[in-house]
């Protein structure tokens, strides 16, 4: 289902022209328009998600293999350093535009991409707690 407000809808679903690496019909790979890195491309589900936590684990799935495709492809053609996959849910996780979306982005030594930390400390009693919440959730 697309939703009619949503300009990714429109660009997976060839409403908006778009520079287009590859298609099936569950996803567009677009190259981003605003590219963190020489060949960082989107990958879009033409069904509207508005984040992970919609998204269905035949879509997600699906996403992933598409991305696998796409790294494996880049590797033997682009001249690149390493590889980041980039997905984003919510404002404090950096989401900018409300569709899922997946991040493809080719990292050069010494380019100006930051995808980046500073390390914590997972201490026992945390990540006991996280334990027992989640589990029988899974």
């Amino acid at each position: 289902m697309k939703k009619d407000d949503c300009i990714f809808c429109k660009l997976a679903n060839g409403e908006i022209p778009t520079n287009s690496l590859y298609e099936d019909e569950v996803v567009k790979v677009i190259f981003d328009a605003s590219p963190a890195a020489k060949g960082h491309v989107l990958i879009l589900p033409k069904n509207h998600f508005d984040n992970i936590y919609e998204l269905d684990e035949e879509t997600s799935a699906h996403v992933f293999k598409v991305a696998t495709k796409i790294a494996k492809a880049y590797k033997q053609v682009l001249d690149f350093d390493g590889l980041n996959i980039v997905q984003n849910n919510g404002e404090a996780a950096g989401q900018t535009v409300f569709h899922f979306h997946m991040h493809i982005i080719p990292r050069y030594v010494n380019d100006s991409v930051n995808v980046t930390w500073a390390q914590g400390v997972a201490t026992q009693e945390d990540i006991d707690e996280i334990k027992s919440k989640v589990s029988s959730l899974l």
